[in-house]
């Protein structure tokens, strides 16, 4: 029989037929076979005569990692800024890992403004996604410390701009908002009480009622509650008497209308954590399995707290959801690190709460205002956070 022609384009090269070239015991084609270096446990923790600058910057580090485990902040500081002066400028990952360890026992030992300090300093010298991740992660464990939930949740919104198929982000930002909903109700001021014919006027710090008494919110919340309180109030009342307007109108509307849109942001987000857990959890197995299922458990237990109507439920599944498809989950957690330089990585996250909250849940608010109102049976009375 004839041999049969390839087609142009098919035809193979020679070399795939030639015969491979024997590997020698080490890998290569020749030379010493390679060698693992096989180190005792703690073995930066004895006194070394080692003339390796790496293994010397390395035990420095370590030294800091132990002693940041064991929870001797002080020690781990000095560890890391001891290393940190050894550390040549060329190496940048070695540095920046050694400035979160400052950050981070800074934060331990109550000096936040230091953490945050250096932590800005690590993200204005960020050049890829993994750097703004790293980041923020820092800035939120600060802002945990100093419990500034407004901040925490601005770090998380935008970790989730970065990673939006990451669940446990979700989950820490619903976890947020039910602390915020915490600080809503009631009013920073639970004792205070008006009587329904009192009216009140609005000042930069108190409410002055028709009678003479004056409400002054110095005293019952911090700084940052009050700035978010005061700016929303701004917001609900711009289109009112500026002068007076009546208690229904001011307090109970505006704690039922804000204590609801949290809520919803909430319940959404625990609902898309849990939507993510339930696709990854295919690929997993072994205790990896068994948080995610216990998150799971706990988030369903969360969910039906806010007792929601099961139109509802499914509304807002069906919005948080839309875009979950599995390949995008698997681009998720193995995606290539983006560099690029510090001006683009920030076009990378919001500017603003306000723009993450439009993009991820004004759709849901607006439709679920129309056919279920009774996100609470008493506004001063959220669902607790365990």
């Amino acid at each position: 029989a004839e041999a049969m022609e390839l087609p142009l384009g098919c035809e193979f090269e020679d070399s795939v037929f030639a015969q491979s070239k024997e590997r020698g015991p080490g890998g290569g084609g020749g030379g010493p076979p390679y060698c693992a270096k096989r180190c005792e446990p703690r073995w930066f923790c004895k006194e070394t005569d080692s003339v390796d600058d790496t293994e010397i910057l390395t035990a420095g580090k370590f030294l800091g990692d132990l002693a940041y485990r064991e929870q001797e902040f002080e020690k781990a500081l000095c560890e890391y800024s001891s290393c940190l002066l050894l550390l040549p400028a060329s190496n940048i990952a070695m540095r920046r890992d050694v400035q979160e360890g400052q950050a981070r026992c800074l934060s331990r030992l109550g000096r936040h403004k230091e953490a945050l300090d250096i932590a800005e300093k690590l993200r204005n010298g960020a050049t890829n996604t993994d750097h703004l991740t790293t980041v923020l992660n820092l800035q939120f464990a600060i802002y945990q410390g100093l419990e500034n939930v407004e901040k925490k949740i601005m770090c998380l919104q935008q970790l989730i701009c970065l990673h939006p198929f990451n669940p446990w982000y979700w989950k820490l930002l619903a976890e947020a908002y039910m602390s915020l909903l915490q600080d809503l109700s009631p009013l920073f001021f639970p004792e205070v009480k008006l009587n329904q014919s009192e009216e009140v006027g609005v000042s930069d710090s108190n409410f002055k009622t028709s009678t003479g008494r004056e409400i002054n919110f110095q005293s019952h919340s911090s700084e940052s509650q009050k700035e978010c309180f005061w700016s929303s109030l701004a917001i609900e009342t711009k289109n009112r008497n500026p002068v007076t307007c009546s208690n229904s109108q001011i307090i109970k509307e505006f704690l039922c209308t804000s204590e609801e849109k949290v809520g919803i942001k909430a319940c959404a987000s625990f609902i898309r954590a849990r939507l993510l857990l339930q696709l990854t959890q295919l690929q997993q197995s072994s205790f990896v399995l068994e948080k995610n299922i216990k998150s799971q458990k706990e988030i369903e237990d969360k969910v039906k707290r806010f007792g929601l109507k099961e139109s509802s439920l499914l509304l807002m599944t069906k919005v948080m959801g839309v875009d979950l498809l599995p390949e995008k989950i698997k681009e998720e957690f193995q995606g290539e690190v983006k560099c690029i330089g510090p001006s683009a990585l920030s076009s990378l996250v919001t500017a603003s709460a306000t723009e993450f909250e439009i993009k991820w849940f004004r759709n849901l608010q607006d439709d679920l205002c129309h056919f279920d109102r009774q996100f609470y049976s008493d506004i001063y009375s959220p669902p607790s956070v365990i």
